[in-house]
C-alpha cells in the first residue's frame, strides 16, 4: 500500500445533511474499508460483524436485535472494524526511520492510519527512537518497576471499553491482588455522571430497558445524543417505535442528520424512497439548558394532575415504589417560567407542545449521552430525568424507563467487572472469599485524580491496557507532562495513538490482539464476551489471522505480568487462566452477580441479559425505594462576546480517532480545524464566516487556555452555543473543571471568546 501523507488543511464547506445512512453509507463503509485491505478480508470481517458467534463491532455498544440482518452493522462499525483489520503494518523499520519527538508532531488521522503495531517495542532512558525488545524482557521490565515501588499507590491501571469482560475481570484482580485501586478508565470521561445519579435515584447505574422496549414506548427522548454519528444502528430501532405508532422528541444544540431522517439501507424505503422521518419534534437547546426543561416540565406535570387529579401522575406507583416525592413536588413548584426559557432558549410554545405529547404518552424512554453527562451540572440533570419518569410510573414497565447510551464497545462490561477505583464492599469481599486475599479498602484514583497524582509525583507508573488516555483526558498540556514525568509509562494497544509519543523516562508498546484476530492459546480457540449499552452479555470471536505472530492478546499480557509481578505460588493460576478463557469465566460466575452458569449460558444465541433489579421492584438506595430528588439549576450564560462551547465528533471518526478529514453530514470537508457558530452570533461578534480566529477558553479562576487557528463556520447551532471536534478542543477544559459529584470533565460547558487572528479574515 502507499505511504499515508500527511492531509492538507483545505476547508470546504457544503450545506448540513438532511438525511443520514441510505446508499452513500454503504458506498463510504465499504470505499474506506477496501482502502485498507483485500476485498476478502473486508467481505470475511462485515459478513461475521454482529453475528452469534461473529466479531463484536468494536464501535459502539448498542445491542442487535434477536433477528438480525445478514448485513448486521451500519457505515461507522464497518469502518471500525475494517480499521481494525487493516493490511497495514507498523514495523521496527518504521519506529527506526521515526524518532518519538518527530510523531508526536503528526496528526491523529495519520498516525492511525500507519496500521497494525507488530512487536513490542521500548524506548529507553534518554532514547530518542523506539526500540524492539522482546516479550520476556518487557513483562520483566514492568515487574522490575512495579515490585520496585515504594508503595502500589504509585502505580496506576487504565483501560476503556475496547477491553473484554474477561480481561477486565483479569485487570483488577491483578491490581488489587498487587495492593491498589488505582484503576481508572473511560467511563470516568463519559457516563460517569450516569452511574453516580442512577445510583442514587435508583439503586443501580446502568439503563433499565431492552431493544424490545423501544418498539413499544409510546415515547422516546432523545437528549444530548447525535445516534446517527455515535451509534448509528439505533436509528432502525426508533425507526420501528415510529413504524408501531410511537413517537421521537430530539432535545439537542445542534440540528443532526439522524434524527431528521433516516434512509435505511435494509429497507426499499431507505434505498429508493424518502426513508423514515425520525424526531416528530426537535427541541434546539442552549447547551446546559436541559435541567431547566425538564424541571419545568415536571412542575407542568404537577399542575396538570392538580386539573385532573388522578389522571396524570401514576400515584399507586409513587405510594409504593418512591421517596422523597412531597419535598420533590414542593421544590420543582418554585421553577419559574422565564428563568427557564431564558435557560433554555427555547420558546413557551415549543415546552407547551413537549407537555402535550408526554400527557399523551403511557410509556415513555429518555435516552442522553455525553450532551448531559459532560456539564458541571450533569448528575442533577439526570436525577431530575428520573424524577421526570417516576411521576409517570415509566420506570421497570414495559416501554419505559432510563436509557444511557454508551459510545464504546464494552465500557459498561468493564465496571460489571470490577473496573472501578471504589471497590464496592460485596465485590471486595466476593474477591476475598474467592481467591484468598483481602483486596485494598482504600479508594483509588479516577482519571482527572489519576492526572493530578501523577503531575505531582505521586504515581511514577502509568499502564494503559487499550484507548488513547492522552487524547481522551481533558487539560491536554497538563495531562502530556503528567505522563511525561512518571519514571514508565506503558500502552497495550493494536495501533498507533497520541499516547505513544507521550512517554514517560521509559515507555514500552505492548501489541495486542484485535477484535477481529482469531486467539489461540495453550487449550485451543478462545472467545471473549462484553456487555452492550442494555446488560446483555454475549459473544465475541475473532476471524482473520493475526497481525503478527509477536502479538499477545490482553489477556496473555495480564497474566504474565502478575505472574512475574506478584510470584507463581499465589492461590491465583494465571497460567492456567491465560491457556483457557474458560477458567475466567468460571471464576466471574462465582464473584459478580448475574453470570452463574456463565460458560454455559454466554454461548446460547445472543448470549444473555444481566436482571436489572429495578424491573423487579427492587431498588438498592438507602431507603429501599426509587428517589425522587431536588435539584436546583444554574443557567449556563456566557458573558457578553462570549459563546458556550462543547465538543463534538465528526462522522468519520470513532472515539479520538478521525478516519477522514470530513464530517459529511455537518458539511465539513479537509479540515477538522473548524469552530461552528450561529450565523446571528457570528453578527453580533462582528466575525465573518471562514475567518481564521483563536478559540480562548475563560475560566472562574482567571486561567485562559488558548486553541489557534480555527475558521469559524456558520451552522445552525443554537443561539449562544458553539462546537468544536474533540479531542482537539480537549485542551479548552482545565483538569479541575469537572461535574459535581462524578468528576467528569466539562467538554459540554467551555466559556470561549473568539479572537480574530490577524489577516485571516473569511
Amino acid at each position: 500500500m502507499p505511504p499515508i501523507e500527511e492531509p492538507q488543511d483545505d476547508l470546504t464547506v457544503t450545506p448540513p445533511k438532511t438525511w443520514a445512512a441510505g446508499v452513500p453509507a454503504v458506498a463510504h463503509a465499504l470505499e474506506y474499508s477496501l482502502a485498507q485491505t483485500s476485498p476478502r478480508r473486508t467481505a470475511l470481517t462485515l459478513l461475521n460483524l454482529n453475528q452469534d458467534g461473529g466479531i463484536d463491532c468494536p464501535g459502539c455498544a448498542w445491542p442487535e436485535p434477536k433477528k438480525r440482518h445478514k448485513n448486521e452493522y451500519c457505515e461507522n462499525g464497518a469502518k471500525h472494524v475494517t480499521d481494525e483489520a487493516t493490511s497495514r503494518r507498523v514495523t521496527r523499520e518504521f519506529f527506526a526511520e521515526h524518532p518519538v519527538a518527530e510523531l508526536a508532531q503528526k496528526s491523529d488521522y495519520w498516525l492511525n492510519q500507519q496500521g497494525r503495531l507488530t512487536e513490542p517495542m521500548v524506548k529507553l532512558p534518554g532514547g530518542t527512537h523506539y526500540q524492539p525488545i522482546g516479550w520476556d524482557d518487557a513483562i520483566g521490565l514492568i515487574a522490575g518497576e512495579l515490585t520496585g515501588l515504594a508503595s502500589p499507590a504509585e502505580a496506576m491501571f487504565y483501560t476503556s471499553g475496547r477491553l473484554n469482560n474477561e480481561g477486565a475481570f483479569l485487570l483488577q484482580l491483578f491490581a488489587r491482588a498487587y495492593g491498589t485501586n488505582n484503576l481508572p478508565d473511560c467511563s470516568n470521561m463519559c457516563h460517569e455522571s450516569s452511574g453516580s445519579a442512577l445510583g442514587e435515584t435508583l439503586g443501580v447505574g446502568k439503563g433499565t430497558v431492552s431493544l424490545e422496549d423501544f418498539y413499544e414506548a409510546d415515547l422516546v427522548l432523545v437528549v444530548g445524543q447525535n445516534p446517527g454519528t455515535n451509534h448509528p444502528r439505533m436509528l432502525t430501532a426508533l425507526e420501528q417505535t415510529k413504524h408501531n405508532g410511537g413517537q421521537v422528541v430530539a432535545v439537542n444544540p445542534l440540528p443532526e442528520a439522524g434524527l431528521k431522517r433516516f434512509k435505511n439501507p435494509q429497507r426499499p424505503s431507505g434505498v429508493v424512497g424518502r426513508g423514515t422521518t425520525i424526531a416528530d419534534q426537535f427541541l434546539q437547546i442552549r447547551l446546559g439548558g436541559d435541567l431547566a426543561l425538564f424541571q419545568l416540565l415536571n412542575r407542568l406535570l404537577l399542575e396538570a394532575e392538580d386539573d385532573a387529579p388522578g389522571t396524570v401522575l401514576d400515584r399507586a406507583f409513587i405510594e409504593r415504589d418512591t421517596a422523597g416525592f412531597e419535598a420533590f413536588a414542593e421544590h420543582v413548584r418554585r421553577t419559574e417560567w422565564a428563568e427557564v426559557l431564558e435557560a433554555t432558549g427555547l420558546t413557551r410554545e415549543e415546552i407547551e407542545e413537549l407537555r402535550g405529547r408526554v400527557l399523551a404518552s403511557k410509556k415513555i424512554i429518555v435516552c442522553w449521552a455525553m450532551g448531559l453527562t459532560q456539564h458541571r451540572h450533569g448528575v442533577p440533570t439526570i436525577r431530575e430525568i428520573v424524577n421526570f419518569l417516576l411521576l409517570r410510573g415509566s420506570i421497570g414497565r414495559p416501554g419505559a424507563g432510563v436509557c444511557p447510551v454508551r459510545g464504546h464497545s464494552n465500557v459498561q462490561g468493564d465496571r460489571t467487572m470490577g473496573i472501578w477505583e471504589r471497590l464496592p464492599e460485596p465485590f471486595r469481599h466476593a474477591l476475598e472469599e474467592e481467591f484468598g486475599f483481602a483486596p485494598p479498602t482504600e479508594p483509588g484514583y479516577d482519571s482527572v485524580h489519576g492526572v493530578r497524582a501523577m503531575r505531582d509525583g505521586k504515581v511514577k507508573v502509568f499502564m494503559g491496557v487499550a484507548g488513547n488516555f492522552v487524547r481522551a483526558m481533558s487539560d491536554s498540556a497538563v495531562t502530556e507532562e503528567a505522563l511525561r514525568r512518571c519514571r514508565l509509562t506503558v500502552q497495550v494497544s493494536t495501533k498507533l495513538n497520541r499516547s505513544h509519543t507521550v512517554c514517560g523516562e521509559t515507555a514500552l508498546i505492548l501489541p495486542t490482539l484485535g477484535r477481529s484476530d482469531r486467539d489461540v492459546q495453550a487449550t485451543g480457540e478462545q472467545f471473549v464476551t462484553v456487555e452492550n449499552s442494555m446488560s446483555q452479555v454475549h459473544t465475541t470471536r475473532g476471524r482473520l489471522d493475526p497481525a503478527s505472530p509477536h502479538l499477545l492478546s490482553e489477556i496473555a499480557i495480564i497474566c504474565r505480568l502478575a505472574r512475574r509481578t506478584l510470584g507463581t505460588g499465589g492461590s491465583i493460576p494465571w497460567e492456567h487462566f491465560e491457556a483457557d478463557y474458560g477458567l475466567v469465566r468460571d471464576r466471574i460466575a462465582r464473584v459478580v452477580p448475574g453470570f452463574e452458569d456463565f460458560n454455559e449460558r454466554v454461548v446460547l444465541p445472543g448470549g444473555f441479559r444481566l436482571p436489572s433489579p429495578v424491573n423487579e421492584g427492587v431498588y438498592r438506595t438507602g431507603s429501599g425505594r426509587a428517589e425522587f430528588s431536588c435539584n436546583d439549576f444554574t443557567s449556563l450564560v456566557a458573558p457578553a462576546g462570549h459563546l458556550v462551547l462543547q465538543t463534538v465528533r465528526s462522522h468519520d471518526q470513532w472515539n479520538t480517532i478521525p478516519y477522514t478529514m470530513d464530517d459529511r453530514y455537518r458539511g465539513i470537508h479537509d479540515s477538522r480545524h473548524v469552530v461552528f457558530v450561529n450565523p446571528d452570533d457570528l453578527d453580533e461578534l462582528g466575525i465573518e464566516d471562514r475567518a481564521l480566529v483563536d478559540v480562548v477558553s475563560v475560566w472562574d479562576d482567571g486561567t485562559e487556555r488558548r486553541l489557534e487557528g480555527f475558521r469559524t463556520v456558520s451552522y445552525p447551532t443554537a443561539r449562544g452555543s458553539a462546537a468544536a471536534y474533540y479531542p482537539e478542543a480537549n485542551c479548552l477544559v482545565p483538569l479541575d473543571s469537572v461535574a459535581e459529584a462524578s468528576n467528569t470533565p466539562t467538554y459540554k460547558g467551555i466559556v470561549v471568546r473568539l479572537e480574530p487572528v490577524a489577516g485571516g479574515g473569511g
